[in-house]
């Protein structure tokens, strides 16, 4: 009982900590509008969350393994107080690609929490992420992926 009460307080603070971060985006696009490079959001929004007190770090680099050997590595463009990958975008559209790429920043990280913002349009496009769950599927043996 007591550690889904940690669980629920956890995802509260989740939520407010996004809020507090999906504001700073919106202050970032009202002040830059849509037109720039992401490095130049990514900046931004870097400026922004120190004036709100809010801990993160840019450009993280994160190993990627398979079977104990590293075989690439990933650069997420923020991970906010460690609970929350956000995803930098200035594309015309999000496509499906983003939410998978950012889903594996998540998982790579062990972060079930992510935000993708896309500051290419008007008005800003923002997105919570959850990470994958697979299922096996007993009766055919399919996996089958849901997304939270």
């Amino acid at each position: 009982m007591m550690k889904q009460m940690d669980s629920d307080s956890t995802q509260l603070s989740c939520k407010e900590l996004s809020g507090r971060v999906i504001g700073a985006a919106i202050q970032v696009h009202r002040t830059l509008g849509p037109g720039f490079l992401e490095s130049v959001y990514e900046a931004a929004m870097a400026i922004e969350l120190d004036v709100l007190g809010i801990r993160y770090e840019r450009q993280k680099s994160v190993a990627l393994t398979y079977r104990g050997r590293t075989i690439g590595e990933h650069r997420l463009d923020l991970i906010i107080e460690d609970v929350l990958v956000v995803e930098l975008k200035a594309v015309k559209a999000l496509e499906n690609i983003f939410f998978a790429v950012t889903r594996s920043y998540m998982k790579a990280t062990g972060i079930e929490n992510g935000l993708l913002l896309n500051f290419a349009t008007m008005p800003l496009t923002v997105k919570r992420v959850g990470r994958e769950t697979s299922i096996w599927n007993s009766e055919n043996q399919e996996k089958e992926f849901l997304i939270s």
